[in-house]
């Protein structure tokens, strides 16, 4: 579904990315893990066209979307979901999800799919009327995932969901992403929680210094000596 072929990437003359290529097939969970600063959240800008693509090729559904504008890319099917707080703090709960249906097809089929996330998150259809900066941490990240869906998207790309979460958040977050793979939904995720990642994953990529340097099955990932030590602390 997902082709990034040799992509390097610079922030003005300090290079982040150095000819990065990987895949994600289509109903799989791929995880690229990295500690801070790799290039992860680059990776995702790139591929959203946040960030322009000065070499290498990516391909979603056999066509080439780099360096379309960021709105024709959530068009084509491919959705974003940043690391942080990125709501809009004094919008309310519902207003932030429609917001993610305001481009052609989406906003015709919002209703439903405003139903369907908050048939996956009841917490939002409680708080729907209340400013997003009244959310928990939890309930933000919740919020964002919503309204990437709400775009109603082939790939969604979940970046570093865990960060700044409880334990128990975080197993809500992620039991969602295992339900929107049941429901047909290909994800990209990127993540520091490397364990909590690929107990999920079908695959993974490990980056270190903006060079993919390991590729294998998620099982095989926690096996890998050097995966272990520098990311599951074993």
């Amino acid at each position: 579904m997902l082709e990034v072929n040799n992509l390097s990437v610079s922030y003005g003359v300090i290079p982040v990315l150095h000819d990065v290529s990987f895949h994600v097939k289509e109903y799989e969970i791929v995880t690229i893990l990295g500690s801070n600063g790799t290039g992860k959240s680059t990776i995702l800008n790139t591929i959203s066209g946040i960030m322009q693509c000065p070499t290498g090729r990516v391909l979603f559904r056999d066509q080439a979307i780099q360096n379309l504008s960021p709105h024709k890319i959530v068009e084509a099917g491919v959705v974003q979901v940043p690391e942080g707080s990125r709501n809009f703090p004094y919008m309310t709960v519902k207003e932030n999800l429609l917001l993610g249906a305001y481009r052609g097809a989406s906003w015709k089929k919002r209703k439903e799919t405003l139903n369907y996330v908050y048939s996956l998150y009841p917490i939002l259809r409680e708080r729907s009327g209340q400013a997003a900066r009244l959310l928990s941490g939890g309930e933000q990240q919740m919020l964002k995932i919503g309204r990437g869906l709400m775009a109603n998207p082939r790939l969604i790309m979940v970046d570093e969901p865990s960060i700044g979460l409880a334990p128990l958040i975080v197993d809500a977050v992620y039991e969602t992403l295992a339900k929107l793979r049941e429901s047909g939904i290909t994800i990209l995720l990127t993540e520091q929680n490397a364990l909590r990642a690929l107990q999920l994953a079908n695959r993974g990529y490990i980056l270190q210094e903006g060079r993919v340097v390991i590729e294998d099955t998620a099982e095989n990932l926690m096996k890998n000596n050097l995966v272990k030590k520098a990311y599951l602390g074993r």
